[in-house]
């Protein structure tokens, strides 16, 4: 058998990001051919994504790429908080979502993790695959978005928490702007006519009754809580809300002026469809 030097542990060391106990374990299976003692890693690897399958994963964060017209979020879980905040999750899980913006698209975790990383010679699932041997936790892909057009994109700092918001118009810093308000006010609806007519409805029913009790007119009752409905689309609708960097404003008359139509909106929050 070769010598396992000290140097050559290091360099596989600095290649896969394991415990040098690993790495010289692996050369030595390897008989020192640097290759095989990644492919031993790799299927060492393996063994533990299968011993841990079924534990919980509750903790991750959102994966966001945003640029010339292609927009992705990907969702992506581990097992305890702190992995949702190491630098070999986030870039994962920032590959990821880069990948599912500029390549093909994907449908679902396998297809897209079968598509190739920026790393030459590399596939996402090797990434991913040698993330979870360095972090010795189960990780899950979860939804997946892809948007093709002019979109304003957020992520909150933390990577708990995104929003996408597609325009027609140029302005993308106003749009990256409606996007950080989507997730500091979380609206219900893009506008009245998207809410839920039941939804409506029964904010109609109470604030009848509501109404009814203060005494007013009974021919007054329908006309005033109209009125009183506008405080429950501003609440709920994103183009009725008041701008969050301008309250005088609302966010639809923030866009107008910015030259923008709001064609849609998503919200993401990690765990929470």
């Amino acid at each position: 058998m070769p010598e396992i030097t000290a140097s050559a542990v290091k360099a596989l060391r600095e290649r896969t990001g394991l415990p040098m106990m690993d790495c010289k374990r692996a050369l030595e299976e390897a008989g020192g051919d640097p290759e095989k003692a990644i492919e031993i890693l790799r299927k060492s690897g393996r063994k533990v994504m299968e011993k841990r399958a079924g534990r919980e994963t509750a903790f991750g964060r959102i994966g966001l790429y945003s640029d010339q017209g292609k927009t992705a979020l990907v969702e992506l879980f581990c097992e305890s908080a702190p992995v949702a905040k190491a630098e070999d999750f986030v870039n994962l899980v920032n590959e990821l979502a880069r990948q599912l913006a500029l390549g093909p698209g994907a449908s679902n975790a396998e297809a897209l993790l079968d598509q190739p990383s920026s790393q030459p010679g590399k596939k996402l699932r090797d990434l991913y695959e040698e993330a979870i041997n360095r972090i010795r936790e189960a990780f899950r892909i979860g939804r997946l978005l892809r948007v093709e057009g002019t979109c304003g994109a957020y992520l909150h700092h933390d990577g708990s928490k995104a929003a996408v918001v597609q325009v027609e118009g140029d302005n993308l810093q106003v749009a990256k702007e409606i996007a950080m308000h989507v997730v500091a006010m979380r609206p219900t609806a893009l506008r009245r006519e998207d809410l839920d007519p039941a939804l409506v409805e029964k904010e109609r029913e109470i604030l009848t009754e509501a109404t009814r009790k203060e005494g007013k007119p009974e021919n007054m009752i329908p006309k005033i809580v109209e009125g009183r409905l506008k405080d429950f689309y501003s609440q709920h609708c994103l183009v009725d809300q008041p701008f969050v960097k301008d309250p005088k404003k609302t966010v639809g008359k923030v866009a107008e002026e910015a030259g923008l139509k709001l064609v849609r909106y998503w919200y993401w929050e990690v765990g929470k469809e």
